[in-house]
């Protein structure tokens, strides 16, 4: 059993940076690729950026490409997105989940667990 917290939303201005965290809980985290999506009001879910199981490979949405960064620290069960020249259109509320899988095709679900999101807005 995996529980997953993010934290790190907020309001920001265009251009600004904003790192959100994702806190996991229990033994087998190194077990799973671990993937941010994010889900805007009247959209549907939208794959972010993923993480292999030892954080050597990583694969990002072409949105994103280039202004955010996956990381993970397996020693502490975390992994975090650093967001940078932040867009109004990367306002959404941001999930990260697990699934056993690690997948370069833009995968959205199912997942093995889910965080419970957070918010992030970013202002013209």
């Amino acid at each position: 059993q995996v529980q997953l917290v993010e934290s790190g939303g907020g309001l920001v201005q265009a251009g600004g940076s904003l790192r959100l965290s994702c806190a996991a809980s229990g033994r087998t985290f190194s077990s799973y690729a671990m993937y941010w999506l994010r889900q805007a009001p009247g959209k549907e879910r939208e794959f972010v950026a993923t993480i292999s199981w030892t954080g050597r490979s990583t694969f990002y949405a072409d949105s994103v490409k280039g202004r955010f960064t996956i990381s993970r620290d397996n020693g502490k069960n975390t992994v975090i997105l650093q967001m940078n020249s932040l867009k109004p259109e990367d306002t959404a509320v941001y999930y990260c989940a697990a699934y056993r899988n690690y997948r370069t095709d833009g995968y959205t679900q199912p997942f093995d667990y889910w965080g419970q999101g957070t918010q992030v807005t970013v202002s013209s």
